[in-house]
């Protein structure tokens, strides 16, 4: 049997460091909400591949449709010679984005590679440079994205000089005392001080702050942000990687604004483990870019297609969207009972989240100025050792997110914050 330490060892010796994993034990099997290693140990999933399996680990639906697909055609490129489950695909994503406005969509591989190309429609349709986004904010770890990217360690530490043109505000946390009002302020002060509204072809944001916090948008804040680009002629790009596809209790966090966003990326659980991902916006912008101006080589996979398909068709038949807002509730419990007890009171400093889109922030004497993070460091170490897998995030590293796949029983989660609950009170009580 091939053991952890061997594959560890071969990793250290065949893999750059720049790499980084979080585990020393390597996957040999997984199911739903459960993953096993090379050795045997059982782990809790509440990562989901960093929310990429919403509908679980080899959901039935989208393992019959790979396997239906790898018997007719696994590669043809959609440049070459297209396929129709593209096109079926694309004619889905068109009609789940909100909004009246026609739409048309183009099948990449990486939320990055998705976030390049919305930056590359937005400015042939507004023949502009610039672009707005805001601190916190993740978007992927190209050059490009890397600049808009709102979190310098560990993503920009060393790849500089980045795009130029790239400008952040402050994201509204209620919780650091940053309002709606400051964070619309500041994008004022950009237009005045910074840059000219005219120069500007897109403003970025997330509906739900990814690796920068969890950190929720206000619909109120989502709502001005509409209004402010529509003013200006400027391309709301609305990035709904990480929060897409029911995570946060409707099929696209944007959904809870009420507001009909230019361009939407999406990637991650879109195709439940399978690369591919998706601009979707308004038809006129989508077709700003000359023929032959945007595509890809591996973009819109047949595999992927037919992967994102059986998504789709688990979320809506299963029920997805309103389970994710039951294991919202189910998580947020656990952890503001956690948060009321007098030995974990004081470093669960805030509980917060929108559907199954669901985190802790940890600091030192129940103070939100000051972080702990290496107790966060401590606390994923401690649960993988008792078998349950969780994420930390943050700018400033001290926030513990939670992605349970929206497939997981109430049994499994209650399992998980269990586990959860032990391990904190033992590094709390050390």
């Amino acid at each position: 049997m091939t053991t952890n330490s061997e594959l560890q060892a071969l990793r250290e010796s065949a893999v750059p460091r720049g790499v980084s994993t979080m585990l020393k034990t390597f996957t040999a099997r997984a199911e739903n909400a459960e993953l096993w290693d090379v050795e045997g140990k059982r782990y809790i999933d509440f990562a989901s591949g960093i929310a990429v399996l919403n509908t679980g680990h080899r959901h039935p639906k989208v393992t019959a449709a790979v396997r239906d697909q790898l018997e007719q055609f696994t590669h043809s490129c959609f440049q070459v010679a297209p396929y129709e489950t593209y096109l079926r695909l694309a004619d889905r994503l068109n009609r789940l984005v909100p909004g009246p406005t026609p739409k048309k969509t183009i099948l990449l591989t990486t939320g990055a590679e998705a976030v390049e190309n919305a930056v590359k429609i937005a400015r042939a349709h507004t023949g502009r440079p610039g672009v707005v986004a805001f601190s916190g904010g993740f978007h992927g770890r190209t050059m490009m994205t890397m600049a808009m990217t709102g979190k310098v360690a560990p993503y920009k530490v060393g790849f500089g000089p980045f795009p130029g043109e790239v400008y952040h505000l402050p994201f509204p946390i209620e919780y650091h005392g940053i309002t709606v009002d400051q964070s619309l302020s500041a994008l004022d002060r950009l237009f005045s001080s910074d840059i000219e509204p005219g120069r500007v072809a897109a403003l970025i944001v997330e509906p739900v702050q990814g690796e920068g916090g969890f950190y929720i948008a206000p619909p109120r804040f989502l709502q001005a942000l509409r209004e402010v680009t529509e003013k200006h002629g400027i391309v709301l790009v609305i990035d709904e990687i990480q929060t897409g596809f029911a995570r946060t209790g409707r099929m696209l966090a944007v959904e809870y604004a009420g507001i009909e966003p230019d361009l939407v990326t999406m990637a991650k659980s879109l195709a439940g483990g399978f690369p591919l991902s998706a601009v979707t916006g308004k038809a006129d912008i989508m077709d700003a870019p000359v023929p032959g101006g945007l595509g890809g080589t591996y973009g819109g996979s047949p595999i992927a297609c037919a992967a994102s398909h059986a998504v789709i068709d688990a979320i809506e038949e299963e029920g997805l969207c309103e389970r994710a807002v039951e294991i919202g509730e189910l998580m947020r419990g656990r952890l503001e009972a956690m948060q009321k007890t007098n030995d974990l009171g004081p470093v669960v400093g805030d509980v917060r989240g929108l559907g199954a889109m669901v985190a802790m922030e940890l600091v030192h004497e129940g103070d939100a100025t000051k972080p702990a993070p290496q107790l966060t460091k401590d606390l994923v170490a401690r649960c993988a050792e008792k078998g349950l897998i969780i994420l930390a995030c943050g700018v400033r590293s001290n926030v513990i997110r939670f992605l349970v796949p929206l497939t997981a029983s109430d049994e499994l989660i209650d399992e998980g914050m269990g586990i959860l609950k032990d391990a904190m009170t033992e590094l709390v009580s050390a």
